[in-house]
């Protein structure tokens, strides 16, 4: 599963093969269509295991926000990192364009306990909940897909840095909510 998700980061849907998993492995062709049967079921394996990933990820972040003070910022690291190093960019557009939605399912309750969680620390320190959590939970994970998927050629013809991104949805969270 590592293989097949540094091939999807690095070339993208196209380039999780058998072949080209095996070959990074060092193993036959042969053995991967014992172990997975087709191309889609080793696809649909490597989806499950980052989806499961990204759920830890947003786990994390329900953890930090609960108990951290610079949550906005440590929340918004979270995100970014799952959808750039951990792959989740790559992933949600692979799932986007075969139009396979029914992999993000398991997220569901995982973002809910998120948005809690928001909700919670905002309550706790005496302030009324916003309705706007989930719209800024939303903010925040569309700059870390946009980020992950396009943001190091349009940082580059802007003369951005690498945290650009990250430092403007830290600073405007709090405005949001």
């Amino acid at each position: 599963m590592q293989c097949a998700r540094r091939l999807l980061i690095i070339h993208g849907p196209d380039g999780v093969t058998l072949q080209a998993v095996a070959r990074e492995i060092g193993v036959t062709h042969g053995n991967l269509i014992h172990h997975f049967g087709s191309a889609a079921h080793l696809q649909s394996a490597l989806m499950g295991a980052m989806v499961r990933d990204l759920t830890k990820a947003i786990e994390s972040a329900v953890a930090h926000v609960r108990s951290d003070e610079g949550a906005a910022r440590t929340l918004v690291d979270i995100v970014f990192d799952a959808f750039d190093q951990g792959g989740a960019g790559a992933l949600a557009a692979w799932i986007a364009l075969s139009n396979r939605y029914e992999h993000l399912e398991p997220i569901r309750e995982a973002v809910g306990d998120l948005v809690a969680a928001v909700d919670d620390k905002i309550t706790a320190a005496g302030g009324e909940a916003p309705r706007h959590i989930p719209s800024a939970l939303l903010f925040i994970t569309l700059c870390a897909f946009g980020d992950a998927l396009i943001g190091p050629p349009l940082r580059d013809m802007l003369g951005r840095d690498p945290e650009t991104v990250r430092r403007l949805a830290a600073r405007l969270l709090p405005a949001i909510l």
